[in-house]
């Protein structure tokens, strides 16, 4: 097959799709357990992310990492699946991070999903997509 087999348009659409093809069996998200420094800076980016979007009157934090994928793109996209919990500090009173957990009637934990893309070496993170829910 010489260059003017390349002109063929179905031949050139062909060569495209098997590429494509080959590609595409090599993405998608793989579990793989982050290192405390990625899994530490991730999961705090996912909190204060939460926490500002959230009307909530009290503060979240993370209580547990349920499930963690990551998959390499440009930079290192994250799905972690956290379950989180309301604390006793209020939203514009502190920023502690390890204020202690509510009890009883305002006691919440939610499961969420978080899809987190980040350039770690640069200290870029963006969340995309976050979707959480009553256990």
């Amino acid at each position: 097959m010489g260059v003017r087999g390349w002109r063929d348009p179905l031949l050139l659409l062909t060569a495209l799709a098997l590429v494509l093809g080959h590609v595409q069996q090599w993405d998608g998200f793989r579990e793989m357990p982050m290192s405390r420094k990625n899994k530490n800076a991730t999961l705090t980016f996912f909190i204060q992310s939460y926490n500002n979007a959230s009307n909530d009157t009290y503060l979240f934090r993370v209580q547990k990492l349920i499930q963690s994928q990551m998959q390499l793109t440009t930079g290192v996209e994250y799905m972690v699946t956290v379950k989180i919990g309301r604390t006793k500090c209020k939203r514009n009173e502190t920023k502690n991070p390890f204020c202690p957990l509510q009890k009883k009637t305002l006691k919440k934990s939610l499961i969420c999903k978080s899809l987190i893309y980040t350039v770690p070496w640069v200290n870029y993170y963006k969340l995309w997509n976050t979707s959480c829910l009553d256990p």
